[in-house]
Formats: C-alpha cells, sequence, structure tokens
C-alpha cells in the first residue's frame, strides 16, 4: 500500500496502547517554589560532606574509567555492607537508591490479582508499585493514635494469604516504629515475602528486625544511604534477604544500576562511622527540640516521632500554613494526600539554624 494512503495514527490512538494500570498513576513528583532557603520537607538529611572527604572522592572520580560498565553489583559495597551488617554478601543486593529496589518487587511479586497487604498510611510508593502490576492490594488502617494495627495485619495476612506484606518502621509518613515482636509475629504468619522497609532504622530506639533474618527465609529488609548517610543525591538503598532469595530478586533487576561513584562515597562513609553516629546523635537531638518546641505552641498539636522528622497540626489549614512559611522561605510538607493524615504538616530536623527560621516563621505564620 502506498505510504500516501496510510492514516495517520492519532494521539488518542497511541494513549490507548498505554496500560490503564499505568495510566490510572499520577506521577510522583516534590516540588517546590524557589528561593526557598530552609528546605525541610523531603526527610533529608541537613549535612553535606564534609569538604576534606570531598576533595579525596573527587581525586577518586579523576580515576574513573568513564567508557567501563561498572560491575552487575558493586562487589566491594556489598563486603562493606556484609561486614557492617554482619550479613553475608551474596544475601545483599544494591540498587540505585531503595525506590529502584521497591519497583523491582513488583517484577518480582505481583502478577495480576496477587494479593498484597499493606498497612497504611504509609510511603505511596508501595501502592503504587502494586497497582501498576494489578495486584489484589488490602490495605489495613491504624489504630485511632496512628500506630501500626498490628491485630488487623495479622488477620488480613491469615485471611488473604498474601504473596507480599510490607512493613515501613519508622514508618513514613508517621514517623512510629512497630516493635519486633509485633513485626515477628506478622512474618511469622504471611505465607509470602515480607519486606521491612527500615529507612529510618539508624534513628528507631526500636530493635531493628536483622535479628529475625536467620530465622526466616521469607523475610526481607529495605535499607537507604539517603537519610541518616545523607546521600539523598547520589541514589543508594541495599536490600537484605535469604540468599536464594536475593538471587531470584537478582535477576528481575536491570545490571549496572550502581555506579562506580557512588559506590566509592558510600565505601568512604562506611569506613567513617564515627561521622555518622554523630550525624545521627545531631538529627535525634534537632528532632527532639523541634517536638518539645512545637508542643509548647498553643494550637499546635504534634505526633511522636522514632524517625528524623515530625507531624503537627495547627489551627491554620495546612496549604494556607505552606504559603505562609514559604513566604519567609521555609519549606514543609503538607501530609493531607494520606486521608489519614489530612490537617497535618510535616517537618525533618534541619541544623539548628535552620529549625530556628522554622519555629520563628510558624510562629509568625500563627498570628
Amino acid at each position: 500500500m502506498p505510504i500516501a494512503d496510510a492514516t495517520p495514527t492519532t494521539l488518542d490512538q497511541v494513549l490507548d496502547h498505554i496500560r490503564p494500570a499505568v495510566r490510572r498513576q499520577e506521577p510522583y513528583l516534590v516540588g517546590h517554589p524557589p528561593d526557598v532557603s530552609v528546605k525541610l520537607n523531603q526527610n533529608e538529611s541537613p549535612f553535606d560532606l564534609p569538604d576534606e572527604l570531598k576533595d579525596e572522592l573527587l581525586a577518586q572520580f579523576r580515576e574513573i574509567s568513564f567508557n567501563r560498565y561498572p560491575t552487575e553489583q558493586p562487589d566491594r559495597l556489598c563486603q562493606a555492607l556484609a561486614d557492617y551488617t554482619d550479613w553475608p554478601a551474596d544475601g545483599i543486593l544494591v540498587g540505585n537508591g531503595s525506590n529502584e529496589l521497591t519497583y523491582t518487587f513488583g517484577l518480582c511479586f505481583i502478577d495480576p490479582g496477587t494479593p498484597v497487604v499493606l498497612p497504611r498510611p504509609m510511603f505511596s510508593l508501595y501502592e503504587k508499585v502494586v497497582r501498576l502490576h494489578d495486584g489484589d492490594l488490602t490495605a489495613v488502617p491504624p489504630r485511632p493514635d496512628l500506630t501500626f494495627d498490628a491485630e488487623a495485619l495479622l488477620e488480613a495476612v491469615r485471611r488473604e494469604q498474601p504473596s507480599l506484606v510490607v512493613l515501613t518502621t519508622p514508618n513514613n509518613p508517621t514517623g512510629l516504629a512497630m516493635p519486633l515482636a509485633e513485626i515477628e509475629a506478622i512474618v511469622a504468619a504471611a505465607p509470602g515475602i515480607v519486606v521491612v522497609d527500615e529507612a529510618y532504622v539508624e534513628f528507631n530506639p526500636e530493635a531493628s528486625a536483622r535479628t529475625l533474618l536467620p530465622d526466616y527465609p521469607n523475610l526481607m529488609l529495605l535499607r537507604t544511604f539517603s537519610k541518616a548517610f545523607g546521600l539523598a543525591g547520589l541514589r543508594l538503598g541495599y536490600l537484605m534477604g535469604h540468599p536464594e532469595v536475593v538471587a531470584e530478586v537478582f535477576k528481575a533487576r536491570l545490571p549496572f544500576m550502581v555506579d562506580r561513584f557512588a559506590e566509592a562515597t558510600a565505601l568512604a562513609l562506611l569506613a567513617r562511622p564515627d561521622l555518622i553516629d554523630d550525624r545521627v546523635a545531631q538529627m535525634q537531638a534537632q528532632c527532639e527540640h523541634l517536638t518539645t518546641a512545637l508542643r509548647a505552641l498553643d494550637g499546635v498539636e504534634v505526633l511522636p516521632s522514632q524517625a528524623n522528622f515530625v507531624l503537627f497540626k495547627t489551627p491554620v489549614e495546612p496549604s494556607e500554613m505552606m504559603d505562609r512559611l514559604a513566604a519567609s522561605g521555609v519549606l514543609v510538607r503538607n501530609m493531607g494526600g494520606y486521608p489519614e493524615l489530612r490537617g497535618y504538616l510535616r517537618v525533618n530536623a534541619g541544623t539548628p539554624d535552620e529549625n530556628k527560621a522554622f519555629l520563628a516563621a510558624l510562629k509568625q505564620a500563627l498570628v
């Protein structure tokens, strides 16, 4: 047939070929106004790397062969993490941020109709991954105080027999942790994989689920370098699990996801535990300071936190309060996208100067 006789495909026809599960979703976007000097909306570490460490890493950067692929897995980093966590290197998988590994869970564990149990509210990416793969989602609401309803989660696990359960502890967005005994009860009852997201484990006074790994081959832990280690800009995360299970997850991952510079930076930080411990202690102290200062303000309601951020309510509608704070150069997060958290704002612990600026702006905005 001559090309001139062909009817061009319309845009609507093209869009019809995109899976409905994808078209129903919204992109994950965290915008912020320009010229904001105090950015406390993404639970980041307020600390950049020391200049002397940056200089050391930049010297290493010059030695990297840009024309060569990295290894499929960063072997040196896997071994360093094995030493750091006391877990075998072949039971560790490093990703380009823990979010990338979250998407890999979808590829590994979720077919259309696969039962999945999640508590809510929790990091929205998990629900998105389930829906992108057309999984059968059971979302378990929290107790009235926003803590995990472990009994309801157990009931859902026994009823639904899910292939995947995800627990985030301490929980983003609430900052609340699940006791280890409750985690173990859910892992023991689950017929499938249980992922425990420990992105904020370094701040958590509760025991890590790491102690459960030897006894439960269905347990996987997910961790990140973005929070306590302050490497949100380099995108590094890792999972830990039974080596044979991790080997299967590895099959679903894209190769060469971790670049050599990110690996070198993580290795340098793992070799400096005192630096990380000091910064975690500073963030914990600043989080406690924020909590105390917020509770002292009339009309402000504050949730306790076991992470590096605090949820709070004010008498002012959240979007209006965000605008008032942004006008003073301070950015926080509106948590109203979670039905259970309507009315709440979230602020992460910054430097003492950043926290002082936030509290001053908040007091002014409450007048």
